[in-house]
């Protein structure tokens, strides 16, 4: 199965929020109140139903100030912490490369909240589970794209197999020129949305220059954890040969050792 990726172009980008009403009304999530703050960022942040957002920032620059608009979710990594810490197997791969979601499975441990390196997933209180974007898994095995890139009015989202939107993200940097870049090919073996940034990362909130999976997760997950399955294992084991060789041992066995008889 090809894998697929979603290309996200901030340049293009003109804050309609279309993406992010697209994305509520597919997976019915409902609106939450919200308070007016004197910004245009609304909802504030990532909600437990809000997992596509629009994030507003001014950027004072020679001629005064200008606006960026990012289109903010799941990045849905190769090399995903997210599933390697869920100990229920409620984050798992799909056959595209993305990460999906199965809610009966989740336990809302907050495991991934906490190992999650661009602060992705939300837990809701009400249900005790977590939730997060699944790159409109539904859709996309019914061969249409994600209800975002379906809104999205500018042609800032596309949709298609990884290598095309690659070498469709690498094209425009060139043609942006400047401090254009590529945004997310290089960290956790690779995202599965990917970003051309006008600036460099450091230039836009909350979006981390060189995410990584905590160096917690990998010693435990693919070191730590394996080595003491391991041993667990070497015990069961002995015991079970000991069993083979020598039969079962009797609850007075020692003590009819110890009488001599």
């Amino acid at each position: 199965m090809a894998q697929k990726t979603k290309l996200i172009d901030i340049a293009k980008c003109t804050g309609c929020r279309g993406c992010q009403l697209a994305c509520k009304q597919w997976n019915q999530q409902p609106a939450a109140q919200t308070e007016n703050y004197g910004t245009y960022q609304n909802p504030p942040d990532l909600q437990s139903n809000t997992w596509t957002l629009i994030r507003f920032q001014e950027i004072a620059d020679k001629d005064g100030v200008k606006w960026i608009f990012r289109k903010d979710g799941c990045m849905h990594c190769t090399d995903a912490a997210c599933v390697k810490v869920c100990p229920s197997g409620a984050l798992q791969y799909t056959e595209y490369g993305t990460v999906a979601i199965n809610n009966e499975r989740c336990i809302g441990c907050k495991e991934c909240v906490t190992a999650c390196p661009f602060d992705i997933p939300r837990y809701d209180r009400v249900t005790d589970k977590i939730t997060k974007c699944d790159l409109c898994l539904t859709r996309i095995q019914a061969a249409l794209e994600p209800a975002c890139v379906k809104a999205c009015p500018t042609g800032a989202l596309k949709f298609g197999d990884k290598a095309d939107m690659l070498k469709a993200a690498y094209k425009r940097a060139t043609a942006l020129g400047g401090n254009a870049n590529v945004y997310g090919d290089k960290f956790v073996d690779g995202t599965h949305v990917l970003y051309v940034l006008p600036d460099k990362p450091g230039t836009y909130d909350k979006l981390p220059a060189k995410p990584s999976v905590p160096l917690s997760i990998i010693v435990w997950k693919d070191l730590l954890k394996p080595l003491s399955l391991l041993a667990a294992g070497g015990v069961i084991a002995g015991s079970f040969l000991h069993y083979i060789i020598h039969g079962p041992k009797l609850p007075d066995e020692d003590q009819n050792h110890k009488g001599g008889e």
